[in-house]
């Protein structure tokens, strides 16, 4: 198979989807590789290192796309991108469909196999390439956070560990899964009061055991999550529905009892965001101000870290790329429901029950759509 790595084209988008180390990994199975230039300066690649792992070096995106059978990437086709995409091509990156429908129709559209990092699940269950970005941005929500509560930023005047004799600040955090967990670990290293809100009792009695002292878990509901709000002094959108839209648990309304100059980080926003008031921004121009509270809202948090990010994601992604390119669609992913749940739009149809509901659209079966191909 021929697999094509584009550079990225999203604001600030620094991560590469592949590194020289998977380049040579495809070759060696006797797999092409093409890497438009520069696609890896940002993360600290050169075009050289690519060229040694065997990697064929090409001049613009025109070429990646018209000649891989596959294209790898980090984030979603922009709709820049949409028509260098055809018919059959695999596009194998993060994809986040809930969150947009005219992506999901725009992928539809081009006839190709969206394959989402997002949702494609282990045996455990778990979401083995959303885990590293989700990891980084948990830490990163808390480190923006933090930043932005400085009054010169636009905060309250902050410190979040406070100091002695000063009272730390108070770190809200609703879901309990990954982000949520790294962005908890990082509030209370920096000495922060923190509090995490989920449905999951279970996931509530092992956080309670593993936290320090200074976390605090609460059971959500709406109740708990205005109060919560209340008291926070920086707050942390950390809810993941698999594939599907976040669902709005902080709605305007919660705004106007928050603190004026508190931080509102919602990480959630790859899926439409947990806040109503959140709108997706970028690392150019990363926040606004809605009822006096300030949202940090940038969709692709970790391409602010592209070294670190870049390495987390590839060590998960680059076995998942090998297995389609050694397999193809129709054998890797028919022997894999867990890896089958990452196809979200095939040939036209979407195949992710979560992207259907979010738009109102027919969910088509994948197995009858491999077999139609």
């Amino acid at each position: 198979m021929l697999v094509g790595v584009p550079r990225e084209i999203k604001d600030n988008e620094n991560r590469v989807a592949m590194v020289p180390g998977g380049v040579a990994a495809l070759v060696g199975r006797g797999h092409g590789v093409l890497v438009e230039k520069t696609a890896g300066l940002g993360s600290g690649f050169s075009d050289a290192a690519y060229a040694a792992a065997g990697a064929e070096l090409i001049d613009g995106p025109d070429d990646v796309f018209g000649r891989a059978d596959m294209i790898v990437k980090v984030k979603e086709p922009l709709p820049g991108e949409y028509a260098r995409i055809r018919e059959g091509q695999i596009v194998f990156t993060y994809f986040h469909f809930a969150a947009s429908e005219e992506l999901t129709r725009g992928m539809m559209e081009t006839g190709s196999i969206s394959v989402a990092y997002e949702t494609i699940e282990d045996e455990a269950g778990s979401l083995p390439l959303l885990t590293p970005m989700s990891e980084v941005a948990g830490r990163m929500a808390v480190q923006v956070g933090a930043y932005y509560l400085q009054k010169p930023e636009g905060g309250r005047g902050v410190l979040l560990g406070g100091v002695p004799g000063v009272a730390a600040s108070e770190v809200v955090i609703i879901g309990g899964g990954v982000v949520g967990t790294q962005a908890a670990w990082m509030a209370a290293g920096l000495g922060a009061r923190v509090i995490i809100l989920d449905v999951d009792l279970a996931r509530l009695r092992y956080l309670a055991d593993v936290m320090p002292a200074n976390v605090t878990t609460l059971y959500s509901n709406p109740e708990s999550i205005h109060g919560a709000c209340r008291r926070a002094d920086l707050l942390v959108g950390a809810v993941l529905i698999e594939g599907a839209k976040a669902p709005v648990l902080v709605p305007r309304s919660y705004l106007k009892d928050m603190k004026d100059g508190s931080v509102i980080v919602d990480v959630a926003v790859d899926q439409g965001g947990c806040v109503e008031t959140t709108k997706p921004t970028t690392h150019s121009d990363p926040t606004y101000v809605v009822d006096g509270v300030l949202h940090y809202c940038v969709a692709n948090m970790p391409g602010a870290v592209p070294r670190t990010s870049t390495y987390a994601l590839t060590n998960a992604t680059i076995p998942y790329a090998i297995r389609l390119a050694d397999s193809g669609v129709d054998i890797g992913i028919v022997e894999d429901p867990g890896f089958a749940r990452g196809v979200n739009v095939m040939r036209g149809r979407v195949t992710h029950p979560g992207v259907a509901q979010a738009f109102d659209l027919e969910c088509a079966s994948l197995a009858k759509l491999l077999g139609a191909g």
